[in-house]
């Protein structure tokens, strides 16, 4: 039995969890034991809906954790104080987006001082004054725990605008619609949508996606303005519970997309706008491996067509293809931009006369555009050693500007429009930190770590430039490494708490991501998964070894899919890592894999496998799963964060990890445990509270890796 420091209790609900039986289950000829299964909710629907009807014994249990996590941090309060103030100086609270313009409007959003949530307003295309607040949301979010808003989009017409908001953090959106003139929404009023919304071109109708039972986002309906929501026609329902669906829209706003997919496999039907009523159009039958996404062109070399960015054809880092419009099937898909390995294409938007695409190669991105007449193309890159660029075609099709963003870990984001015609850019905004930063102050770099089959992994670094290289720094080392997605070296106000207390804050691009290219995902997937977790390790033995960091003094951090891989490194290098944050942590993986009633599982399964079908994959999964290779052996201190109405990665996953952790471990380091009772997978909503809980995990950085707190 392990012991908090401080003088916490071993288990803050010992009684409790011994009043439940452990549940015992066989799969293919295995016996599986699972203690703490009663922490389960029978009824979690109901929870993500209303978390006041959790099981009392539950409730007791994780506030109890919650009391023994706020009596480990009651030390530390004072610097908690003091880090939430410096990342709050860091905040511009009055701050604003760049207005994007839309036809007679320019739309954008801003903060009050003070203010928790931001405001959504427009004024006059090209003016700077006569601002409309379309929607306030403080005056929104008064008097609720969690309010969070989803998609807002106005109707073309621009009297209207269709808006969503989540008020518990379960990711069951409701839908309004606000007639802006009057400044009040109309009876139209549904419940329980995902968030997306989609306008037809005439204004009169409304497509939106629902929930099954499972919480899957599976039903895409079509509502008439001024209609009961109980008459909404049900216009897509997936077949499939492994596809998830979502409403997307074409640069040109002729069609609508409905695009359903898992990780491995897409599929899209257009919604004609200007037909709301049509039957929607399969692009391509969805076939096992191939993805697709779907951008329309009216006259693209006289006829209107369809660019699609895909993997078929091997074409595993994705190539760009067209379509006619009117044959848009796979079989009349001609090259547009030809497939280069190690080149990933990341996205694609079709104006008039350009076709622009986020691009990464050797782990940089980059924006190229291309002239839809003759084909040249030019590209938006840029010098520092490790960078985030981001892309946003904003509004229309007849247009040759677009906006894109950059920042580096030490460069303050930046927003550029720029004009694909002349290549001239001008600069709209750029982050300020109104407490200061000073750019020189600080060192990014990128090195490359061996993994132990000879992988070189991408590693960025970020450190004040006083900082010595000497051994003895302490480290915050973050990864997530899943799904393809990869970790952007963009701008942090908050993680400069750390860097000028001395840490080097570092980011391992492990493989699971995408940062070199395609095959650098499937590398760290399905049975080649523990790549992920032994090329995190490698980055944390390359830095010690480098005398980057100091050996005893580096701290691992990762959230969701990225909480699996701290739970994993935690099992198998405790050694290695002075301490582990782990934020809505995915640690008991076979479990949930075995649930097929979860939100998440059946979309997971071409992630991770499938143990209910497939042996190899229970065996596979089994020896990895950070919840089933829990040992009686010495770990690193642990800080877990959890959200009662999470739906990705449900609460009980990190309180059933860390119940068994504590039961089995040996060693007296802290474990901690705090679940946000009114909050999801993202955690609190305000912009604000959000900064008391990083707070929380920087002040268990610090203190583990023996910092002193105050500067």
């Amino acid at each position: 039995m392990s012991h908090l420091t401080d003088g916490v209790a071993s288990d803050p609900a010992d009684g409790t969890a011994r009043a439940h039986p452990p549940l015992i289950r066989s799969f293919h000829g295995e016996t599986l034991v699972d203690p703490y299964a009663w922490l389960r909710a029978d009824n979690w629907r109901e929870v993500m809906r209303d978390p006041a009807v959790l099981a009392p014994d539950i409730r007791a249990w994780l506030e109890a954790e919650n009391a023994a996590a706020e009596a480990w941090l009651a030390p530390h309060a004072e610097l908690r104080r003091e880090l939430v103030r410096e990342m709050r100086a860091r905040i511009k609270e009055d701050d604003s987006s760049v207005p994007a313009t839309d036809g007679p409007f320019a739309y954008f959003t801003r903060f009050r001082e003070g203010g928790q949530h931001p405001l959504i307003c427009r004024r006059p295309a090209g003016a700077i004054a006569g601002e409309t607040v379309l929607l306030d949301g403080d005056a929104l979010a008064a008097g609720k725990a969690y309010f969070q808003f989803g998609d807002a989009r106005q109707s073309p017409d621009h009297a209207l605008f269709a808006w969503t908001a989540d008020e518990a953090g379960s990711e069951y959106y409701t839908l309004r619609v606000r007639d802006i003139a009057a400044g009040t929404d109309l009876p139209d009023v549904i419940a329980e949508t995902t968030g997306d919304v989609l306008w037809s071109a005439d204004g009169t109708y409304l497509f939106y996606v629902r929930r099954d039972p499972e919480h899957r986002p599976s039903f895409v309906y079509r509502h008439r303005l001024g209609t009961a929501p109980s008459s909404d026609e049900l216009v897509y329902e997936e077949p499939d519970k492994g596809f998830f669906v979502s409403l997307g829209r074409t640069q040109s706003g002729r069609f609508g997309l409905v695009s359903c997919g898992d990780h491995d496999t897409s599929e899209v039907w257009l919604i004609d706008l200007e037909a709301p009523l049509a039957p929607f159009v399969r692009v391509e039958p969805r076939e096992p491996g191939l993805r697709y996404g779907v951008e329309h062109h009216p006259a693209l070399d006289g006829v209107d067509s369809l660019v699609i960015e895909t993997n078929a054809d091997g074409a595993e880092d994705f190539k760009i293809v067209t379509a006619p419009l009117a044959a848009p099937g796979r079989a009349n898909w001609r090259d547009l931009v030809a497939h280069r390995p190690g080149r990933l294409i990341l996205s694609h938007s079709a104006f008039r006369d350009h076709l622009v695409r986020l691009e990464r190669e050797d782990g940089l991105p980059r924006i190229v555009v291309r002239e839809i007449a003759g084909g040249a193309e030019h590209a938006i890159a840029f010098a520092e050693e490790a960078y985030s660029l981001g892309f946003d075609p904003g509004y229309g099709f007849d247009k040759t500007e677009i906006r894109f963003t950059y920042s580096s870990m030490t460069t303050p984001a930046e927003v550029w429009d720029y004009d694909m015609a002349s290549r001239a850019r001008e600069l709209r905004k750029r982050q300020e930190v109104p407490s200061g930063h000073e750019p020189g102050n600080y060192v990014t770099r990128r090195l490359m770590a061996p993994s132990g089959d000879g992988e070189l992994i991408p590693v960025s670094l970020l450190f004040a430039k006083d900082t010595p290289l000497d051994g003895t720094a302490p480290c915050l080392l973050y990864g997530y490494g899943a799904y393809g997605i990869s970790i952007p070296a963009g701008f942090s106000t908050s993680r400069l708490s750390l860097v000028d207390r001395g840490f080097v804050y570092a980011i391992a691009h492990i493989r699971g991501g995408t940062e070199k290219g395609w095959r650098w995902y499937r590398e760290g997937k399905l049975a080649k998964k523990t790549n992920s977790f032994k090329d995190f390790i490698a980055v944390a033995e390359h830095l010690a070894g480098e005398r980057v960091a100091a050996p005893d003094r580096i701290v691992a951090h990762g959230g969701s899919a990225g909480g699996m891989l701290m739970g994993a490194v935690a099992n198998m290098r405790p050694d290695l890592f002075a301490g582990i944050v782990a934020e809505v942590p995915f640690v008991d993986v076979l479990n949930t894999m075995l649930d097929d009633t979860l939100p998440l599982t059946p979309p997971e399964w071409p992630e991770w496998g499938n143990p209910i079908l497939d042996p190899e994959a229970f065996a596979t999964i089994r020896a990895y799963s950070p919840y089933d290779n829990v040992a009686a052996k010495d770990y690193p201190a642990i800080f877990a964060l959890a959200g009662l109405t999470d739906p990705r990665v449900t609460y009980w996953e990190p309180a059933k990890w860390v119940a068994k952790l504590r039961a089995t471990k040996t060693d007296p380091h802290p474990l901690i445990l705090r679940t946000n009772m009114d909050a999801g997978h993202g955690g609190a909503s305000g912009r604000f509270d959000r900064l008391d809980e990083t707070a929380m995990a920087y002040a268990f950085a610090l203190a583990i890796a023996r910092v002193t707190g105050t500067m």
